[in-house]
Parts: structure tokens; sequence; C-alpha cells
């Protein structure tokens, strides 16, 4: 949930709300079946029985509901666990996994993710705060799992942590666009568990540097 959102949801009454998760209840179910394009605010309006213009009272537009609907998605996603939160240390990279498996149930909510994660790095693009700060705070979470792994097995935290973490994100999210293109070649639960694993290999046992395998 961005500041303005949470600002805003806090300041609402009850009544408004329950309204409000229900168009969001309402986005996932549209959006994730037709996907960033073809979902539009009128099938959303029509599911939870108010009109086209009272969806906008709610979100002011299109966009902005996308970018809830996937802090939402965040908190519901992570409702049954401890604290409402993701887990910490090694139980995190399992749950990243997770994640992915859930991920590939709900093809057009990672469209629009994908679409919007995209679009945002635009300049002044509407999207682009709630994409730096999502990205910030998922590397802090990952490089304190890192260094509790890290303690854990013994190992003396490396200075590897901070593009272990980084990549980490990036290949989920990589991984994502290429399952889009091409669903029937890539697993993507696999896929996630395969890098995910090999990166916590490579941190916690590193192995030749690459540029030995380079010749001129």
């Amino acid at each position: 949930m961005t500041p303005e959102t949470k600002t805003r949801t806090l300041g609402t009454r009850p009544a408004t709300q329950r309204k409000r998760r229900e168009i969001l209840d309402a986005a996932i179910d549209i959006f994730g079946a037709k996907g960033y394009t073809n979902g539009t605010l009128a099938d959303i309006a029509e599911q939870v029985d108010i009109t086209h213009a009272g969806v906008l009272h709610h979100f002011g537009s299109k966009q902005n509901l996308l970018l809830e609907m996937l802090s939402y998605r965040d908190e519901t996603d992570v409702a049954d666990l401890a604290d409402s939160h993701i887990p910490g240390g090694p139980e995190l990279f399992v749950h990243l996994v997770r994640t992915a498996l859930l991920n590939s149930r709900r093809a057009g909510i990672v469209q629009v993710y994908t679409v919007l994660s995209a679009e945002s790095v635009t300049e002044d693009h509407p999207a682009r705060s709630f994409f730096e700060n999502r990205y910030s705070i998922l590397r802090g979470e990952v490089t304190n799992a890192f260094r509790e792994l890290c303690r854990q097995e013994g190992v003396t935290e490396p200075a590897t942590i901070a593009a272990a973490s980084a990549s980490i994100l990036a290949v989920m999210d990589g991984l994502q666009l290429q399952w889009l293109l091409h669903p029937q070649e890539i697993d993507l639960a696999d896929a996630s568990e395969f890098a995910i694993r090999a990166i916590v290999n490579a941190v916690l046992n590193p192995g030749p540097e690459l540029a030995q395998f380079i010749r001129d």
C-alpha cells in the first residue's frame, strides 16, 4: 500500500473501506482472468454493482486501481503468515519459490505487474515511486535473509550479498516475462527455484571468478 493510499484508507468510513476491498477483489478476478489490456473498469463496476464513475470515485484512474490492486495482492498473499509479513531468514527463499508457484496460477495479475513495472522506468511515470519503494523494501528483506542465513551457516558475511539480493529479484521478474511469452516452455516455479538456489549457493560457497573462463 502506498503512503497516499494508507492515509486515504485510514480516513475513510468502514462502509467505504468495504466497498474499496470489494472493488480490489473484483479487480484481481477481472485482471487475473483478462489481463492488463482486456480487463476494464466497466467489468469491475458490473461485478460490484456500481457504475464506472463509482470505481473512478474510489480510485481516480485505472492505473491507480492497478497499483493498489498489486499492493492489495501482496497483503492478501501474506495474510495467513505470522505477523502478516513475509518470513525472514532462510524461509524467505522458500517463500519466494512459493510465490512463483502462486503467480503461475494468475497470469493476468503477473501481466499487470510486468507491464507497469516496465513502464515505470520512464521519466515522471506515475508508477515509478511505487516500484522504487517496492524494490527497495524487497532488496532489504532479501539482504537481511542472506545475513541471517550466513550467520546460521557460519559463513563470514560476503561482499556479494547486495548483488545477490538484486539478482534474485531480477531473475524472478525476468522469468515472469519469459513465462508470459512462452508459458508452455517455462515452468515458472521450477525455474525460479533453480535460480534462487544457484544464487544462494553462490553466496555461501562462491566458485571461481567467471573471468578465469574467459579467453582473449
